[in-house]
C-alpha cells in the first residue's frame, strides 16, 4: 500500500460532483419544511432560498480563491492548515470526519429509502396498503430503516471498491436528477398560471403568492432549512488531490456549480407553487405537485427520478466519508495514522478510512431515526436535528479561516483578499445566528410558555463538545512512515 492518490477526475466530473452532491435531496425534503417554517408564505420562502444561495456563493467565492493557492489532500482541511495551522486543521478534519460527513450521509440514506418507498407504493397498491398499516410507513417504518441500511452499504461498496465507477455514477445521476427539477420548473409554472385555484377566479400561482404575511421573524428558520438543501459543495473539495489541474478546475467547478444550483432551486420552488395549493404542499410535501401537474403515470416516473437523485447525493456524500479519517491521518493526526493513511494498491482508495466512515454513518443513522423520526425520541433531551445543526457548525468553523486568510494572503489582490472573505464572514455569522434563533431561542421560548424546557442547540453543543474533546486525545502528531 501507498499513501498517494492519483489524478483521475476532470472538470465535468468536478462540476457534476458540486451540483450532484448538493442537488437531489434537500430541494425536495426541505421545500416542505420551508413552507412550514414560513407558515405557507410563498414569497418569504423564495426570499429564504435567495438568502441561503447568496451565503453559499459568498463562501464558494472565498474558498475558490484559496483553491487557487492551496492543493493537498482535502480542501477545507487544507485551507484551515494553510491559514491557521495544523492543530486547527486537525480539529476541523476531526469534526468533518466524526460529525459532518456521517450525519449528512445518514440522512441521505434515509431520504433515498423514503422516496424509493414512495415510488414503490405509487405503482404497487398492495405494498402501499402494507406500508400504510405499518407504524411509521415510508418515514420511519421497519422497511424504511432496512432500506436505508442497504443504500448505505451499497454506496460504501461503490466508493470503496470502484472510485472511478462512483465518479461515473455521480455524473449520470446529476443529469438524471435535473430532469424532474427542470420539468417542474417549466411545466409547473405554466400549469400554475393556466389553472385556477378551486373556488377562486385567480390562477394557482397568483393565489399562492397572495399568502405573504409580512412576518419576517420566521425567515431565520426558513434560511437555516435551506442550509441543508445548499450544503455539500464543500465536500467536492475533498477530491482536490485527485482532480486534474485542480488549481484551475476546482474554482470553476465550485462557482459554476453554485450558480446552477441557485437557479434550479428557485425556479423549481416556483414551479411547485403552481402544482398545488399551499395547504396541500405543507401537508403532503412538494412532490405531490408532480402527480397533479403530470398525472399519475408520468408523475410517478418523476418520483422515481427523485429517488435516484437522492442516491446520487448519497454517493457524493459517501465520497467525503470514505476520505474523512484519511485526510486527518495523512497529516499524522488521529487514531493510528499509519493504518488510516494507507491506500489500497488495487482500488487507489483509503480502505481503512472507508470502513471507519461507514461505521460512523451507521451510528448516526440510528441517532437520526431515534431523535427525529419516531413519535417519542429515543434519546430524550439529547435530541437535535442532525440534518441542520452540523451544517451550520461548518459556517462557524469557516469564520476563523476567512479571517486568517485576510491576514496572511498578502500576495492576493485586495478584492480577493478582503472583500470576498468579509462577505463570507457576514454570511456565515447570519447563518449561525439564524440557527441559534430557530433551533435554540424559539423552541426554548415555546417550551417555557408551557412550563417545560427544550433547547436542541444546547444539547447539540454538549454532544459536539464531547466528540471534539475526544478528538483532542488523538491530537498529537505522529509519523506515518
Amino acid at each position: 500500500m501507498s499513501n498517494k492518490l492519483e489524478k483521475k477526475y476532470g472538470l465535468l466530473t468536478a462540476i457534476c460532483m458540486v451540483v450532484g452532491i448538493v442537488v437531489g435531496s434537500g430541494v425536495f425534503f426541505k421545500a416542505q419544511t420551508i413552507l412550514e417554517k414560513t407558515n405557507g408564505d410563498m414569497p418569504l420562502g423564495i426570499l429564504a432560498w435567495i438568502i441561503g444561495g447568496v451565503i453559499m456563493i459568498f463562501c464558494i467565492l472565498a474558498f475558490s480563491v484559496m483553491a487557487q493557492k492551496y492543493e493537498k489532500v482535502n480542501g477545507v482541511v487544507d485551507y484551515a492548515e494553510a491559514t491557521i495551522g495544523g492543530k486547527y486543521a486537525y480539529m476541523v478534519g476531526w469534526f468533518m470526519t466524526t460529525i459532518y460527513y456521517p450525519t449528512l450521509t445518514s440522512v441521505l440514506a434515509w431520504l433515498s429509502a423514503r422516496y424509493t418507498l414512495v415510488f414503490i407504493c405509487s405503482v404497487n397498491p398492495d405494498f402501499a396498503m402494507h406500508i400504510a398499516a405499518s407504524e411509521g410507513g415510508c418515514v420511519y417504518g421497519p422497511e424504511c430503516l432496512a432500506l436505508s441500511c442497504l443504500f448505505l452499504v451499497a454506496s460504501y461498496a461503490l466508493n470503496a471498491l470502484s472510485p472511478k465507477l462512483a465518479g461515473k455514477f455521480q455524473v449520470s445521476t446529476t443529469f438524471i436528477k435535473l430532469v424532474p427539477l427542470l420539468l417542474m420548473a417549466v411545466v409547473g409554472t405554466i400549469y400554475g398560471f393556466t389553472h385556477n385555484m378551486a373556488g377562486s377566479a385567480d390562477s394557482i400561482l397568483i393565489e399562492n403568492f397572495k399568502t405573504a404575511s409580512g412576518n419576517t421573524s420566521v425567515l431565520f428558520g426558513a434560511v437555516v432549512a435551506t442550509a441543508f438543501a445548499y450544503e455539500g459543495w464543500i465536500i467536492a473539495t475533498s477530491i482536490n488531490a485527485e482532480l486534474k489541474n485542480a488549481k484551475r478546475n476546482l474554482p470553476i467547478a465550485l462557482v459554476s456549480g453554485g450558480i446552477i444550483i441557485i437557479a434550479v432551486y428557485i425556479f423549481y420552488y416556483i414551479g411547485v407553487a403552481g402544482g398545488a395549493d399551499v395547504a396541500t404542499l405543507q401537508k403532503d410535501g412538494a412532490t405531490v405537485a408532480f402527480t397533479n401537474v403530470f398525472g399519475n403515470v408520468l408523475g410517478n416516473i418523476l418520483n422515481l427520478f427523485v429517488a435516484v437523485s437522492c442516491m446520487g447525493t448519497l454517493n457524493g456524500l459517501m465520497l467525503g466519508c470514505t476520505r474523512g479519517l484519511y485526510s486527518v491521518a495523512v497529516r499524522g493526526y488521529g487514531p493510528a495514522p499509519k493504518v488510516y493513511s494507507e491506500i489500497s494498491k488495487h482500488t487507489n482508495m483509503p480502505t481503512n478510512s472507508s470502513v471507519f466512515g461507514v461505521l460512523l454513518c451507521a451510528f448516526w443513522l440510528v441517532y437520526f431515526f431515534g431523535a427525529n423520526l419516531t413519535p417519542k425520541s429515543w434519546f430524550g433531551l439529547l435530541s437535535f436535528d442532525s440534518s441542520e445543526l452540523p451544517i451550520v457548525t461548518t459556517y462557524a468553523l469557516y469564520i476563523p479561516i476567512f479571517i486568517f486568510f485576510m491576514k496572511k494572503a498578502k500576495d492576493v489582490n485586495p478584492f480577493k483578499r478582503f472583500v470576498l472573505p468579509t462577505l463570507a464572514v457576514i454570511g456565515s455569522l447570519f447563518m449561525t445566528f439564524a440557527a441559534i434563533y430557530s433551533h435554540g431561542i424559539a423552541p426554548y421560548q415555546a417550551a417555557a410558555a408551557e412550563g417545560k424546557f427544550s433547547c436542541p442547540v444546547l444539547f447539540y453543543l454538549i454532544i459536539f463538545a464531547v466528540i471534539m474533546v475526544a478528538g483532542l486525545f488523538f491530537g498529537k502528531k505522529k509519523s506515518t512512515d
